[in-house]
């Protein structure tokens, strides 16, 4: 009882702080924190709710990175964990009562992809995508898309991009791609209007320019990925009905500093090589072992101007590749590219054990960076889903 009266009267005190005092204190907190604050206490949901401090808040939170991390200790909690390159620990977000209207007790659920507000999950349940805005609170399902109901397997993260509208509108287009009789069709959904369209990609016969300084216009979405070619189509970002083009990158036009690939292909033995896809760039790691894996080397490539060949950007230097590898069972990976940074998120196991590893690249000036991450605590839990998200806001 002692140490509630206390808790309660310190946070009376708090709350007799100047006004302008008291939002520069909590704009040193992260936005989950923030909104958590905001829907658990009158008095600081009016503080949180001024427009100068709601500004000021998104002025800050935009520029930070998320990494979020899906996991649930089945049957009883669904928690996404969220990490910015802005703090130095985990944040839980509890979302099992904001999916209560929409999912049923005890229903499979899996994290596609994030941006803004907005967050995707599917059910394997039921085979339907459910949109949440954490700030908001808002939970709706997805109409099916032309090609009908999809369980987890049939998303391609790289294949797919969630894109929140402009701040202040409660809006998002989610784009995928898939192949449909042989022919690369880009399925868009509005939130807004609440439907789906669907459109043929073509082929780049002109060799338009795909890939340059301009390139945060465009979305990337990989199709298809061979041992020498891949098929991605690249479409404009803003939404203006452009029909989507077909790129069929290829090696063997760019290499490391001798002109070679750094980086043998051999699909006859798969399992030493992963390749993450997103945004226009592709990361491979490689690794040595058999059951007890070690990562040995870690290399980035990119599209070319024209989008014709794959060209070799990097490759982790052997000193940071020293302090980043661990052994390794299985691995997964997402990929993004913005404001001229790549982010790369791998996620391996190895012996129940999960670990996080974090890598970004400057394209600018060609600087590797090791984003050291604490403990997720994910022993004994699934992981069922992450990835990166920036630009979230309180409005």
């Amino acid at each position: 009882m002692s140490n509630h009266r206390n808790s309660t009267t310190s946070a009376i005190g708090f709350c007799l702080l100047p006004f302008d005092l008291i939002q520069n204190i909590l704009l040193y907190l992260v936005l989950p924190e923030i909104i958590r604050l905001k829907l658990v206490s009158k008095s600081f949901s009016h503080i949180i709710s001024d427009q100068d401090f709601i500004r000021a808040c998104n002025i800050r939170s935009r520029s930070s990175t998320w990494l979020f991390v899906y996991k649930k200790r089945w049957p009883r909690d669904l928690t996404l964990h969220g990490f910015t390159d802005q703090s130095q620990r985990w944040f839980q977000i509890p979302i099992a009562n904001s999916l209560r209207p929409i999912i049923s007790p005890g229903e499979d659920l899996y994290f596609l992809t994030a941006s803004g507000n907005f967050f995707l999950f599917v059910s394997n349940t039921k085979k339907v995508v459910i949109f949440v805005n954490l700030v908001t609170q808002t939970v709706k399902k997805i109409p099916p898309s032309p090609l009908g109901p999809r369980c987890t397997s049939s998303w391609r993260r790289s294949g797919m991009k969630l894109v929140a509208g402009p701040r202040g509108l409660d809006h998002f287009r989610f784009l995928f791609v898939e192949l449909v009789e042989n022919r690369p069709i880009l399925f868009v959904y509005d939130s807004e209007s609440q439907k789906w369209e669907s459109m043929e990609a073509k082929e780049n016969v002109a060799n338009l320019p795909c890939h340059g300084e301009r390139e945060s216009e465009n979305i990337y979405l990989s199709v298809i990925n061979g041992r020498s070619e891949s098929v991605l189509i690249v479409v404009k970002s803003h939404g203006d009905g452009t029909t989507p083009l077909v790129l069929r990158p290829r090696f063997g036009s760019g290499g490391n500093d001798g002109g070679q690939l750094t980086v043998r292909f051999s699909w006859g033995n798969v399992i030493d090589r992963l390749h993450v896809y997103g945004d226009g760039h592709m990361m491979i790691m490689t690794s040595d072992g058999v059951g007890k894996m070690m990562l040995t080397s870690i290399e980035l490539w990119g599209l070319s101007l024209n989008g014709r060949h794959w060209q070799y950007i990097s490759k982790v230097p052997s000193e940071l590749m020293e302090q980043i590898k661990k052994p390794h069972g299985v691995m997964v990976g997402c990929l993004e590219k913005r404001d001229g940074i790549v982010r790369a998120a791998l996620m391996s196991n190895f012996e129940g054990l999960w670990h996080i590893l974090w890598l970004t690249y400057d394209i600018q000036t060609r600087h590797w960076i090791w984003v050291t991450l604490p403990d997720c605590k994910m022993k004994g839990s699934n992981m069922a889903g992450f990835a990166f998200s920036s630009g979230i806001t309180l409005s």
